[in-house]
């Protein structure tokens, strides 16, 4: 069955693939996958190699060039699950890269359903690096992760034989908001910071700050970059204005920042 699926995800051109029994998904914060899929039994990972355009010092250049992977990840993604379940009889759940997720104060927004980070380790494409993305052993942590849940039985893959990151320390001396100061974890609110300027947070500091200054303010408040920016990110969604702590990583390229 395995060779079988790996055939479909060569010729939809994904990068990788791997494969976890449930039992093997661990995640310390995402809810189990039974909440979300009564009967799951094997976690079906895909891996995308990232363009270079997040190399571009022009952050919208580099954004285009995730939003154009995400958009071609959500295609293969259903196309695989549709395979599933029409030649294999499964029954199937997708699971992007990223939006929509649930959005609380809990988890400020930051947990997905599905971890797809522990489900790649699970599935043996990688190891968690000092930057905690998963770096898989070919193409570093310039890696993007989509899933599909399936009752269908199938064996996880083996771990990768040797963590992939090479523990240098770039990330961790490169992240702008100190976000990775801690070994083993992220500061979230440090990295949303810088990363989504324009997000949730930002879209509050401007409204809040608008509601309370006078009304001449307001008007050049309007005119003002930052609200041009924040009015971009609400038609098209969240933004990344940091691509630092993949693009320092030496592992599957050459670092460039």
């Amino acid at each position: 069955m395995k060779e079988r699926i790996r055939r479909v995800v060569s010729d939809l051109e994904i990068d990788d693939v791997g494969f976890a029994a449930a039992p093997d998904y661990r995640s310390p914060l995402s809810p189990p996958l039974e909440t979300i899929f009564p009967g799951v039994r094997s976690i079906i990972v895909l891996a995308y190699k990232e363009l270079d355009s997040c190399d571009s010092p022009d952050l919208h250049i580099a954004m285009n060039g995730r939003m154009d992977l995400m958009e071609f990840s959500r295609s293969c993604n259903y196309k695989l699950a549709r395979h599933l379940e029409r030649d294999f009889g499964a029954r199937v759940m997708t699971v992007p890269v990223s939006y929509p997720m649930a959005q609380i104060e809990e988890t400020k927004g930051a947990v997905g359903q599905v971890s797809l980070r522990h489900a790649a380790a699970a599935a043996g494409l990688g190891a968690f690096g000092s930057n905690n993305l998963v770096v898989h052993p070919r193409f570093g942590c310039r890696t993007v992760f989509t899933a599909i849940l399936t009752d269908l039985e199938i064996p996880s893959d083996p771990p990768v034989a040797e963590n992939p990151c090479t523990a240098c320390g770039l990330c961790v001396q490169g992240c702008p908001g100190k976000a990775l100061n801690e070994p083993g974890r992220t500061d979230l609110m440090k990295c949303v910071k810088n990363i989504m300027p324009y997000g949730l947070n930002g879209a509050v500091r401007f409204w809040s700050k608008y509601g309370e200054v006078p009304a001449a303010e307001r008007k050049a408040m309007l005119r003002d970059p930052n609200f041009w920016r924040l009015y971009q990110a609400g038609h098209i969604g969240p933004q990344y204005f940091c691509f630092t702590c993949m693009n320092v990583c030496p592992v599957g390229r050459k670092a460039t920042a």
